[in-house]
């Protein structure tokens, strides 16, 4: 792989170690002071100034191939093709005399979609993670394995705004035409996977796959469902369901097969993590695991999930075999439910509403949900987010060609499909305890197991949804938040402020048809 690394522009490399098994990694990073052992065995590592992604940070090469294609904006910056190789040979000459860690893998367990793809690293505990991320090939596969993208990033290697056209000393770059990712001076490992998970999106929609930011499942007998939401709403906790079998915890495609895991790993929020709520989760993190900024004890090695001190976006990657029952190959049948989720901190929403065809698009296409802002001290009023199709950061094509794609899907394989707040009802955030996950839980049972479709739905005067008026498991006065509220009057004027957010947000959708505008809220 010398030969390689040299073709690539990395001169006289110290050592290239090519696709390691985790033992060895783990035992590298271990001895080169990347990270140490926690007392289950996992990894942890602390990633310095960036413990999440840079959004402000990315960018796509604004290339005569892919300038019609790609939304250009505060998601997509464009970059000259001078500046990315510019960046591009200056890493390359970074990187030469050092070690190189490589892995080849694959994004994608549908043999029919699935991409090659091989990462370059300058750390051994960032090749452990695409080891955990991207499905391991076999032997065989790796006799013949040539990338069809490679993603190449050196924490290590800081940019220089005021020559490289980019806004800081870090940088995440795509260059599509020439396959290739940069990730310059973030060691945060969620960059190599917001990568990959970019090209495929870029990729799929192309061959009529539908990419999709979510996690699933599949119970017994063969009912896959899919849970979209932002971070916070309960995405990876509720898709780990110990009575159903996890497809994967993030990233999937659509097709007219059924539903495919693009991982073979999770990468997983740990902040507040318990065995009693998210037993699957807290027994992955051991040996052949990757931790990332989560507070340990230097004499215990015992891990503090609690601690906030680093950061609340704390993580926890390991493969997804780690889950028990997973679905090995991360491969499915057609989805029967899809969920979005949502942590209303207005308390406004419903615990539960289902949504028709056109409904389904503007939600998606919307990708609510809304938290306290906990950083900043006095602040106590809700922050609403939207991130396009539950995935803005990850998403190269225009909003319409995935909505589109949602609704073809929804509608021919007949999914029913849910918003569930798993925030606060009844209140807002502060005033009233958030949504217990027992009640969550039970809905979200009632919708996969068609006992909510047995229930009468009542229209929501000002989101225009249907509610039910039952749930098993669920309070009935928990189901109708405006019932819930002491309040009533309070409970109107924060319903429709939440409403005309919706509307505002929605007015930057240009090219959305009339119909999923008119399946809005109404206020």
């Amino acid at each position: 792989m010398k030969a390689y690394c040299e073709s690539m522009g990395i001169i006289a490399p110290k050592a290239v170690y090519h696709n390691l098994e985790p033992a060895a990694l783990t035992e590298m990073a271990v001895a080169r002071n990347d990270g140490k052992l926690s007392e289950t065995g996992a990894l942890v590592v602390y990633t310095g100034k960036y413990t999440g992604r840079s959004p402000n940070d990315r960018f796509v090469v604004d290339s005569p191939g892919v300038h019609d294609e790609i939304e250009w904006g505060s998601v997509n910056s464009p970059i000259s093709e001078e500046n990315f190789d510019a960046i591009y040979n200056k890493m390359m000459a970074y990187l030469q005399g050092r070690e190189i860690f490589i892995f080849d893998g694959f994004a994608g367990a549908d043999n029919n979609y699935a991409l090659p793809i091989r990462v370059i690293n300058e750390l051994a505990s960032q090749n452990l993670f695409a080891h955990q991320i991207l499905l391991r090939p076999t032997m065989e596969q790796l006799k013949s394995f040539e990338p069809g993208f490679t993603v190449i990033a050196a924490p290590g290697f800081k940019c220089i705004p005021e020559l490289d056209g980019v806004r800081s000393e870090a940088a995440i770059l795509t260059h599509f035409e020439k396959k290739l990712v940069l990730v310059a001076a973030s060691q945060y490992a969620g960059e190599i996977k917001k990568g990959i998970f970019s090209v495929m999106n870029y990729l799929l929609p192309k061959r009529g796959v539908f990419p999709m930011h979510c996690s699933a499942n599949v119970g017994h007998d063969g009912d896959v469902a899919l849970f979209f939401g932002l971070s916070g709403t309960g995405k990876t906790t509720l898709s780990a369901d110990p009575n159903r079998r996890l497809i994967g915890d993030d990233e999937h495609g659509w097709t007219s097969e059924g539903v495919f895991n693009f991982e073979g790993g999770c990468y997983a929020k740990c902040i507040k993590l318990s065995r009693e709520n998210e037993p699957q989760i807290w027994d992955a993190i051991k040996f052949g695991s990757l931790v990332e900024n989560v507070v340990m004890d230097e004499q215990t090695r015992k891990l503090d999930f609690d601690d906030e001190s680093v950061t609340e976006n704390t993580r926890a990657g390991y493969p997804v075999e780690y889950i028990p029952n997973c679905v090995i190959p991360g491969v499915a049948g057609q989805p029967k439910a899809v969920v979005f989720l949502t942590a209303d901190a207005f308390g406004v929403l419903p615990p539960v509403s289902k949504l028709n065809n056109d409904q389904a698009m503007y939600h998606f296409v919307s990708g609510y949900t809304a938290r306290l802002a906990g950083t900043e001290r006095g602040v106590t009023e809700p922050q609403a987010t939207f991130s396009t199709c539950f995935g803005a950061p990850f998403l190269p094509l225009y909003a319409s060609v995935y909505a589109k794609l949602l609704g073809e899907y929804v509608n021919k394989y007949k999914a029913n499909v849910y918003l569930v707040n798993t925030g606060w009802s009844g209140g807002p955030a502060g005033e009233v305890p958030r949504m217990s996950i027992k009640f969550t839980r039970a809905i979200i049972t009632a919708a996969l197991n068609g006992e909510l479709e047995k229930s009468e739905f009542v229209n929501d005067p000002i989101f225009n949804v249907l509610v039910p008026t039952s749930c098993p498991g669920v309070p009935e006065g928990v189901l109708n938040p405006r019932n819930a509220w002491k309040d009533k009057e309070a409970y109107d004027v924060k319903a429709k402020d939440l409403a005309k957010r919706f509307i505002k947000n929605f007015e930057k959708y240009k090219d959305m048809p009339e119909h999923i505008i008119k399946a809005g809220p109404t206020a």
